[in-house]
């Protein structure tokens, strides 16, 4: 049964020439061309784990050496997400909603502190080996395809600190803040005081270690705090509000509430960078990826983003797509985890390994073809009318 659902779904891909290696030591050639790749089944996975959730069956299997391939993995991803047929990704997607829906109901500040230490906490070393110099873990932004990743993530940076329309003496918060680049260039470039705050123990280390070694003591602060505690137990206000990659670890439910804490912390007239993955339909993580990379994780929609903004009287700027930047930063990710692989062996054993490279290949290949997104949203509390009529600023 299993190889006869393998073979089926196979047969069904047109745009692609590949072969698989079965359990039982036959091979068959799918598609018209030479083969691009090669999959290796050493044991069969379960027909009823193939049915029930792909992305965890493969995932697993792969981890595991059940199976292994030759070629070029984003390639066999992409395959594989051709080989689902619509109608059972979309019944698979509503089953995982409903399958997840308490869970998305309560991301409770001490789960969402457990589900940070999972992913960021694994320590900085590990991270420095295949990210920039600045450690930004988001998507960067390049100009021109030759851009280096620190090169485009230093435009990125600048970029979202232009459409903040920071001046001197304004107060800044980076809701996860991540090792703090942003919040260092802020007062660097713009003369603000910023605040960036982090559940991540390792981001935090990091980001005061570099505020003391770049003279920024008083201008520059970090706080290991949750952005509601800040919200409800501070009284000060920001003039503008940012955040990078962030909303997607607070949990359906608490999407609402971030954007009340904003609200709460931001000053009338004020500016807000919400910066996030989107998906085109709203909801959890792959199972694979909640597991074993991001638990916890939610993929909110921009209708549900667009939909809370007049709740706490924001007024909608720009929304702009940096879907294809992000996916050649994962691409850059990628590549540098696979150029460092014998130190990430000195910590790590062979299923970690594959577990990263393929949650970097796969993130990679998503943004390429599955509809994933990246949005930058910008709003004020309230109208101001003091703002740019044009988007020129952006890019003197």
């Amino acid at each position: 049964m299993e190889k006869m659902l393998l073979h089926n779904f196979s047969q069904r891909i047109k745009e692609h020439s590949f072969s698989i290696d079965y359990w039982d030591g036959t091979s068959i050639n799918y598609g018209q061309d030479t083969p691009a790749f090669k999959i290796i089944f050493h044991e069969k996975i379960p027909a009823v784990k193939l049915l029930k959730d792909p992305s965890l069956a493969f995932g697993e299997a792969y981890m595991d050496g059940i199976i292994d391939f030759e070629g070029d993995l984003q390639g066999i991803i992409e395959t594989f997400y051709k080989m689902i047929p619509p109608s059972f990704k979309k019944k698979s997607f509503s089953g995982l909603q409903n399958f997840f829906s308490n869970e998305n109901k309560s991301t409770s500040l001490r789960k969402q502190q457990k589900d940070i230490k999972h992913h960021y906490d694994l320590g900085n070393d590990f991270y420095e080996l295949w990210l920039d110099e600045t450690m930004s873990y988001s998507c960067a932004y390049f100009c021109s395809p030759e851009d280096s990743l620190p090169q485009a993530q230093l435009q990125k940076i600048d970029y979202i600190l232009k459409k903040l329309q920071l001046h001197p003496g304004e107060s800044l918060l980076d809701i996860g803040s991540g090792w703090g680049w942003l919040i260092i260039r802020a007062a660097q470039q713009y003369g603000v005081r910023a605040l960036g705050v982090t559940l991540s123990e390792e981001q935090y280390t990091k980001t005061k270690q570099r505020i003391a070694e770049l003279g920024l003591k008083g201008k520059v602060d970090v706080k290991r705090m949750d952005y509601r505690t800040l919200a409800e137990n501070n009284s000060e206000k920001f003039d503008k509000v940012v955040s990078v990659g962030m909303i997607e670890h607070v949990g359906r439910a608490n999407i609402s509430k971030y954007m009340e804490m904003v609200n709460k912390l931001l000053v009338p007239g004020g500016l807000s960078v919400l910066h996030c993955i989107t998906g085109q339909i709203e909801g959890p993580c792959n199972r694979w990826i909640l597991k074993y990379i991001f638990p916890g994780g939610y993929i909110p929609s921009i209708r549900e983003l667009i939909w809370l903004l007049p709740e706490n009287d924001f007024h909608l700027l720009d929304v702009e797509s940096l879907r294809l930047h992000y996916a050649r930063t994962l691409q850059h990710w990628a590549n540098n985890y696979e150029k460092n692989l014998d130190y990430v062996r000195k910590k790590y054993d062979e299923r970690f390994i594959k577990m990263w490279r393929l949650y970097l290949n796969a993130c990679a290949t998503s943004f390429r073809v599955s509809g994933l997104n990246i949005h930058q949203i910008v709003f004020s509390k309230g109208i101001n009318n003091e703002l740019p009529m044009t988007r020129h600023y952006l890019y003197q």
